[in-house]
């Protein structure tokens, strides 16, 4: 896809989210596979009834297959006529963090309170998330005592701004550095950082409370 530009990216990103090919896309769309690939491969923006019938076959909308408001701050606008607060068991919390993605570690860190968002994968009913040997979340979360581990929290949400709701959840419980010979294991996990680099330090936070919130309309 090196010659593709951002509405390809974005379209093979959503089609990716969904797990579709590009033949389920195009019968979704009405559209060819041909000029899907096309689509994804080169740097061109169809006419605009061509991107609301992928934004309809690729359930998104086509502000965010264009990359409106990528930089405009999340939830602004009033509240839905009657919105709901619904208040979710763990069960439900663990389906709706399952697919991974990215959520917000939080700790009492050596400067004071530090949130910081990671890469992660739910393993086992445990959250990983790689970091780096020496960087700030190592050792801000090391005790010094053999056996003692911090109690942090992390949480993930997902939002629909056009309809103004959405769900989010928190995870509460010790985070564990995984040592050497464990990480082994995880390799079936696939979390790939972000920021790249040399991350080979596994941080598994194992649930001790999981709460979560979702709004909706009544």
């Amino acid at each position: 896809m090196s010659d593709t530009g951002d509405f390809g990216r974005r379209i093979h990103h959503h089609r990716d989210r969904l797990g579709l090919t590009r033949e389920q896309v195009a019968d979704r769309a009405d559209m060819s596979a041909g000029y899907i690939q096309y689509l994804e491969d080169h740097p061109a923006v169809p006419d605009s009834g061509t991107v609301r019938r992928l934004a309809a076959a690729l359930e998104t909308t086509a502000r965010d297959l264009l990359g409106s408001g990528r930089d405009r701050p999340p939830g602004p606008g009033p509240a839905m006529a009657d919105p709901v607060l619904e208040t979710l068991d763990a069960e439900e919390c663990l389906r709706l963090i399952a697919p991974g993605g990215v959520g917000r570690v939080a700790f009492n860190g050596s400067h004071g309170p530090t949130v910081l968002p990671v890469n992660y994968r739910l393993h086992e009913g445990a959250i990983v998330f790689r970091t780096a040997y020496g960087g700030t979340i190592d050792q801000d979360l090391r005790t010094g005592v053999k056996g003692v581990e911090l109690l942090i929290g992390f949480e993930v949400d997902r939002l629909d701004e056009a309809m103004r709701q959405g769900w989010s959840v928190l995870v509460q419980g010790p985070a564990q550095h995984v040592p050497p010979e464990d990480v082994e294991r995880l390799a079936d996990v696939h979390v790939s950082p972000w920021a790249g680099g040399e991350r080979a330090l596994y941080i598994r936070i194992v649930p001790q409370q999981i709460t979560g919130r979702r709004i909706h309309s009544a």
